[in-house]
């Protein structure tokens, strides 16, 4: 596919005149062809009336015209082979093997919320029959079902160019939903956006969709990102980014004439506890699986390991030897881009100048836009004194905190801020621990796993990609799996409405075979 650096906007293409964007081979520092202009402001209100315009047209085609559509913008994605993959290497300095993933987790999530539009159950429809002889009172007849709130925004991520962006999650649970797209391209990968844009846009042609489904734009500041939050047509947003950034976002969306739901996924260091028996009988093992979780992709993960719990003892000494055996020969890895790597140095630097901090470990060194992976540890007396150690550090570096015993190691998990991820290593003789330590950590995390990392993450119908503040900006909602939908979805009530004039879902005859739960009980459709 030949790239023009356009923006797409309402089926068709325009040269954004507000400034310049490259992307930028992370390995080399070198700008790459061709330039992307950035969107000026009536670039930006041609995308948003565009979405504003299909918004009616496209809620109320029938969920499999939608399903259709989702599984059509996979298809386009696939079709664009080899060529894409190659432009994300460039672009994100990430391994081929990460990117085919990557991009079967896009498909796959596509068709995945192509199959809950089949269902239909994200509609959660209820139905309470009139009463009319129940005393004191009668009853109305009162039906209940979802509906989508109207246009959203999407912005782009560094760390998931393709899972997490143009055609990611919040695009893909949006479009479900009913909810036409605008998408904001994160700028380290422009050209990656725009061959997944052209692909979505071929879909929404081939489907015969109304062209302001979806639009795609650029933004060579912060502009036009803040004025895409604020333009009254947007009626959501889902974000995946720094916890600066989405707060100076998530408050343009609260201090709106009319405030909208701000989704944000921000910031996390996925604490992991490792309980006195599983850390005799494996600590070694566990040490080895740790650094190799810890330096994935360099470690720049929402859900990377950067925080270790366990007890002070022989064990514990016996886990840090291994992880330091494990971790000394990793080579540095290239980052996402110049920025993150520079702001990743800075964190580093801050924790080994931190008084009571010690380094356990550190990777090879590092060259151009490389980050070198790095392992410390701290007391939890010294840990609990620096609330900073509790910030994340964005890359492959971890804190050991070494807690004199398990009061020491609950004040640490009670001053831990939300959570994407808790991960419990534990065998069996751990359990009366852990089950002391659970209610707290189910108010830390929206994902608790055991004997594994956070590092992997399933898209499915029980996976919780969210988390209590700052991990997300709304911990009642996951940004990966099926419930994603529910964020772009709101209830509607119909009290006496006339059978002729209740939509499809809510008749009384249940025309599309939908299961619903009438006056309280689930009936099969």
């Amino acid at each position: 596919m030949r790239l023009t650096g356009e923006l797409l906007i309402g089926g068709g293409a325009r040269r954004g005149l507000q400034g310049e964007i490259r992307g930028i081979d992370p390995a080399t520092g070198e700008p790459m062809e061709p330039a992307f202009g950035g969107a000026g402001h009536d670039d930006l209100k041609a995308a948003c009336a565009h979405a504003a315009a299909a918004f009616q047209p496209y809620r109320t085609l029938p969920y499999e015209t939608r399903a259709t559509f989702l599984e059509t913008i996979a298809e386009h994605i696939e079709a664009l082979g080899d060529d894409l993959i190659v432009r994300v290497m460039a672009e994100s300095g990430l391994p081929r093997g990460r990117l085919e993933g990557e991009r079967g987790r896009t498909t796959g999530q596509l068709r995945l919320f192509a199959s809950v539009l089949r269902d239909g159950g994200f509609l959660e429809t209820r139905i309470d029959p009139a009463l009319p002889a129940r005393l004191p009172m009668p009853r109305p007849d009162l039906r209940l079902r979802n509906v989508p709130l109207g246009p959203v925004a999407v912005f782009g991520a560094s760390n998931f160019p393709l899972a997490f962006s143009v055609a990611g999650g919040d695009t893909a649970s949006a479009l479900a939903a009913g909810c036409p797209v605008v998408v904001k391209a994160h700028p380290a990968h422009p050209g990656t956006s725009e061959m997944i844009g052209r692909a979505v846009q071929a879909a929404v042609a081939a489907c015969g969709l109304h062209p302001g489904v979806f639009s795609l734009i650029h933004d060579s500041g912060f502009e036009i990102s803040q004025a895409l939050v604020a333009d009254p047509r947007i009626k959501a947003a889902g974000f995946t980014g720094s916890r600066r950034g989405g707060l100076a976002l998530a408050a343009i969306a609260q201090g709106r004439p009319e405030p909208i739901p701000f989704y944000a996924e921000m910031s996390s260091i996925n604490p992991v506890v490792l309980f006195p028996s599983a850390l005799a009988a494996r600590g070694a093992a566990i040490a080895k699986d740790f650094v190799g979780a810890l330096t994935l992709g360099a470690g720049q993960f929402c859900t990377n390991p950067g925080l270790i719990l366990a007890l002070e003892g022989p064990e514990l000494s016996g886990f840090l030897a291994a992880a330091e055996e494990a971790l000394t020969p990793v080579p540095a890895a290239v980052m996402l881009t110049p920025a993150i790597s520079r702001v990743y140095a800075t964190g580093v630097r801050t924790l080994s100048e931190t008084t009571g901090v010690n380094q356990v470990a550190k990777g090879q060194e590092p060259t151009r836009n490389q980050g070198q992976a790095a392992l410390f540890s701290v007391t939890g007396e010294t840990f609990l004194a620096n609330p900073h150690l509790a910030e994340e550090v964005f890359g492959a570096t971890s804190i050991v905190v070494r807690c004199a015993d398990m009061a020491e190691l609950h004040k640490v998990v009670l001053a831990l801020e939300g959570q994407l991820t808790i991960a419990l290593h534990m065998d069996e003789p751990d359990h009366a621990l852990a089950a002391d330590l659970l209610p707290d950590l189910e108010l830390k995390a929206g994902r608790i796993l055991v004997n594994g990392f956070g590092t992997g993450v399933e898209v499915c119908h029980a996976m919780v990609h969210g988390g209590p503040f700052p991990a997300t900006s709304d911990s009642r909602v996951t940004s990966v799996g099926t419930l994603a939908i529910a964020r772009f979805l709101r209830p509607v009530s119909y009290q006496n409405l006339p059978s002729a004039l209740l939509p499809d879902e809510l008749k009384p005859e249940n025309p599309l075979g939908l299961v619903r739960r009438v006056d309280g009980k689930l009936q099969l459709g």
